[in-house]
């Protein structure tokens, strides 16, 4: 078990956690306030935070996994 790579995939998670709440968040809000300027903006942000999120978490599982396990010997 790598202690330094195991904190890492934790710190991660925990960042992916948080942006699995503000993505929605964002997208929810954009679509409330469908006749306010920033509308599309906002629409565009919510949904590309909601991709980078999916990709991010598979990214800190990843990471958590090899700190856990170790990385893979070839």
């Amino acid at each position: 078990m790598n202690t330094k790579t195991l904190k890492k995939g934790l710190l991660k998670v925990g960042t992916f956690i948080v942006l699995c709440f503000i993505a929605p968040v964002l997208v929810y809000q954009a679509f409330k306030n469908q006749g306010h300027p920033f509308y599309w903006p906002l629409l565009i942000l919510g949904g590309t935070l909601c991709i980078m999120t999916i990709f991010y978490g598979f990214w800190a599982i990843k990471i958590l996994i090899n700190g856990l396990l170790g990385h893979k010997k070839n």
